[in-house]
């Protein structure tokens, strides 16, 4: 792993340090657990108590923080601690696998594939009739891509994944291991002669630019027409996306939580870890789902919903004090 002095970290922060060390810097850790030679970071002021016990010989904090950094110890204050530490994690992140051949041989290519420039793919790969990789795309190993899907240019699959027939995935995404995009949606209906029948699911998935989806992450193919997930969408591990469902630019579900079929996302919404999403339900821009929410009818924008079934986050609140209470009076 690569070592760093404070000045060469605050090359690349251009934060304002206060204070001084004389150590390199070997990696970065949480608070509890760095060591003398590591750098940590203070994102909110409630963690400052927690400085003085650590041994991190530096800290990224923000620029409010109250309390200095001591001997031979340092600062650099920056304007958002959070995404700092990203660029400094950044500097110290080991290599990614390496690649000894841009295509294994133990890789299925179909003759109709066509592989971008700078392209790899690795064993156990297998890459359908008319699929097209772009440029600089990196697939490794066992990962299978069907019939006539398209795979936008940057984007980085991880092994086990599986991207089903005419789905495509768009520029710079990151689909992580064992995620499902374009398996059969949820759709059955009750038969007295045949029981409950399979409702055929000929549509497909389109994911935008710059979309990351968790491990173990399932994106359904639509009933007819796509399932859709917009530019800059995050997605994390064991999230669910019912067919047809569409969400907006930019939206971030947390794991666990769930989107039942045809449902709508606007720009920006958040979905809390755990929650669920009613079929058919739309959620407007900026709006945000609390984690285990259970969301049964349409959410303006902008509106912060909780509990189960979801309210508005002041209601919510409101109920769970007069139950605090009601617990309370009830045992005197």
């Amino acid at each position: 792993m690569n070592t760093f002095c404070l000045t060469e970290i605050n090359a690349i922060l251009k934060g304002e340090i206060v204070g001084a060390t004389d150590k390199n810097i070997t990696a970065p850790e949480q608070l509890e657990m760095a060591s003398e030679t590591e750098i940590s970071f203070i994102g909110n002021k409630k963690y400052e108590k927690l400085w003085q016990d650590s041994k991190a010989c530096v800290a990224v904090v923000n620029e409010d923080i109250t309390i200095e950094p001591g001997a031979n110890r340092a600062f650099i204050k920056v304007k958002n601690a959070d995404l700092a530490m990203s660029q400094v994690l950044e500097m110290f992140a080991p290599p990614t696998p390496v690649f000894e051949q841009d295509i294994h041989p133990n890789a299925t290519i179909d003759k109709s594939a066509v592989i971008g420039k700078n392209a790899k793919i690795h064993a156990g790969c297998y890459i359908g009739p008319n699929v097209k990789i772009g440029d600089n795309v990196t697939i490794y190993p066992n990962v299978t891509i069907l019939d006539e899907c398209s795979i936008g240019s940057g984007t980085i699959i991880w092994s086990g994944a599986v991207i089903r027939e005419r789905c495509h995935i768009g520029n710079d995404c990151i689909l992580h291991p064992n995620c499902s995009i374009g398996a059969d949606g949820f759709g059955f209906r009750p038969c007295a002669e045949r029981g409950l029948v399979k409702i055929p699911q000929i549509g497909n998935v389109i994911i935008g630019n710059r979309v990351e989806i968790g491990a173990n992450s399932c994106v359904d193919r639509g009933k007819f027409s796509s399932t859709v997930l917009g530019d800059g969408c995050k997605i994390d591990n064991l999230v669910q996306i019912g067919h047809n469902s569409k969400l907006g630019m930019f939206c971030i579900m947390a794991g666990n939580s769930g989107l039942a079929g045809s449902v709508t996302l606007g720009n920006g919404v958040i979905i809390g870890g755990s929650a669920s999403i009613k079929d058919h339900t739309t959620i407007g821009d900026g709006a945000i789902v609390g984690a285990g929410s259970g969301v049964t009818g349409d959410i303006p924008a902008g509106k912060t919903m909780l509990g189960y079934p979801a309210v508005e986050a002041r209601d919510a609140l409101k109920q769970w004090a007069i139950l605090k209470r009601l617990v309370r009076d009830s045992c005197k």
